[in-house]
């Protein structure tokens, strides 16, 4: 199991579009990557899972991977939220 903690970075919080773009990210891996925000954890195979977190700009997430190739996992999804696009 791979943990890191990452801060959403998006002026309008975690919304549809880099919601979607997690998503997309998560189904090119095999491992199993969820998100935690409080009590809520939220599958990032799901994008009405993830909304669900009404996790706000600044607020403070824990990515989970867990499986074969949990490593990158946990760092690719991490790295979704450090380079934002400039247009979010």
């Amino acid at each position: 199991m791979k943990r890191s903690k990452v801060t959403v970075p998006w002026k309008e919080g975690l919304h549809l579009r880099p919601a979607a773009e997690l998503v997309k990210t998560a189904r090119s891996f095999s491992s199993a990557i969820s998100l935690k925000y409080g009590d809520c954890i939220a599958d990032l195979r799901s994008i009405m899972s993830i909304i669900t977190l009404c996790a706000a700009a600044g607020a403070v997430l824990e990515v989970e991977a867990i499986g074969e190739d949990e490593e990158i996992a946990a760092r690719t999804v991490a790295e979704m939220f450090v380079k934002p696009d400039a247009e979010e």
